[in-house]
């Protein structure tokens, strides 16, 4: 029993015609092309002999059923939608290798005693709407207080995208699963860095899911006019929010392995002619441990405080969303991933996860575990994110071994 390469990249290229501009993919969570996906995925998974539904959130769910329904499921699963310009790997490739596990369990009359699910997240990436991981959030009972009212850049709420979406935003919440519905949930990924490029390896272990905080930073200064208003004079909050963005960067430099990211920045009124009155900025950090993440955010916050004070502008910072912890994954789950790689050939290689996924959201609902491949020169986040068959083949494999592991048998 094989799994299909061929199969697998040929609905990856597919999938990744949607959306697709010169520099990547623009599949945003909750859009026209994000729908479009889910319908292409859809009849991947009819194709793979699931009966599928969406749920009140919008996921996508795969199921097979198993000799005795009435039993937990084993779900696996991840997302479709991209960051702006992203590649055809990130989360898309933990959906078409379930459905094309569960496709190599029918052709070859496998029987297993659990149900299957294989399921589609709807915005996992949290860059259209900043909070991620929303699909996942509402099929575990976790969602972010307030998430329906948050904005894209265009002004357009969770609220209304859902709407347009034909998803009933009063009734999200009702894609909560009851505890004990899923026996574990387990997620194949491209790594997104280059350890395991670098070590020669196809496939990682994912031992968890380092701690997180996302926000926003608003600057508050005067607009005026760039013609008649002198330098000492003027309130620039984009100036102030420029030197913000370096104290973040040297601020997190002194912390080792702590990451710091700000990935957008808007600024009003945003005429060419106008200083800058408001800035807005995201902060994205990510650390193994929560106390290294919490006291680098407190640094940064007195060398943002003391820029705004020297300047005489106001300054708020905002949590969008927060993890509590790391996120572990499994034990039991992490020793049936290492068994099914050393049966299939492959060295058993355990590292964390730098980045967040749709599976964080399930570890105190269920056990659950992560696969990653290798990504060539360490991509994501890029339209030249890249993966080869050969590897895709091989992730998809560990994970196909590894539903039948947890799958026959209660």
């Amino acid at each position: 029993m094989t799994v299909n390469k061929e199969r697998i990249f040929k609905r990856l290229t597919e999938l990744g015609e949607i959306g697709k501009k010169e520099d990547g993919i623009y599949c945003m969570a909750l859009s026209e092309e994000e729908n479009k996906a889910h319908k292409l995925v859809k009849q991947y998974m009819l194709e793979a002999g699931m009966t599928v539904k969406t749920d009140a959130a919008g996921n996508l769910i795969g199921r097979r059923e198993g000799a005795n329904p009435n039993a937990p499921v084993v779900m696996t699963g991840s997302h479709i939608d991209t960051v702006y310009g992203g590649g055809i790997f990130d989360g898309r490739l933990g959906v078409i290798g379930g459905i094309e596990a569960v496709q190599v369990m029918n052709e070859n009359n496998i029987q297993t005693e659990c149900p299957i699910e294989v399921v589609a997240y709807r915005d996992e990436e949290g860059t259209r709407f900043l909070g991620s991981y929303s699909g996942a959030r509402f099929r575990t009972g976790r969602s972010l207080p307030g998430i329906l009212d948050h904005v894209d850049r265009d002004g357009i709420s969770v609220r209304e995208a859902l709407k347009a979406c034909g998803i009933d935003p009063d009734h999200v919440t009702e894609a909560a699963l009851p505890k004990g519905y899923a026996k574990a949930h387990l997620e194949l990924h491209i790594e997104q860095g280059a350890v395991l490029e670098s070590k020669g390896l196809a496939v990682g272990v994912v031992t968890g899911i380092c701690t997180q905080i996302r926000g926003e930073y608003v600057i508050t200064g005067l607009a005026s006019h760039a013609g008649t208003t002198p330098l000492p004079l003027r309130k620039d909050a984009l100036c102030a929010a420029s030197e913000a963005v370096l104290a973040i960067e040297d601020e997190t430099a002194k912390e080792g392995q702590c990451v710091a990211t700000v990935g957008q920045i808007t600024v009003e009124p945003g005429g060419v002619n106008i200083v800058p009155g408001k800035a807005k900025f995201s902060l994205d950090i990510r650390h193994q441990k929560l106390e290294v993440r919490d006291a680098l955010l407190e640094k940064i916050n007195a060398r943002i405080g003391e820029i705004c004070r020297r300047r005489g502008l106001e300054w708020k910072f905002t949590v969008l969303s927060k993890d509590l912890q790391m996120k572990p994954c499994a034990e039991e789950i992490q020793e049936l991933i290492a068994q099914s790689c050393e049966e299939a050939g492959y060295p058993v290689y355990r590292m964390p996860s730098g980045a967040g996924h749709d599976s964080g959201s399930f570890v105190d609902f269920c056990p659950m575990g992560m696969i990653f491949i290798r990504s060539k020169d360490g991509l994501s986040h890029n339209g030249a994110e890249y993966s080869s068959p050969e590897d895709c083949q091989a992730g998809t494999d560990i994970l196909f071994r590894t539903m039948l592991k947890l799958s026959q048998k209660i």
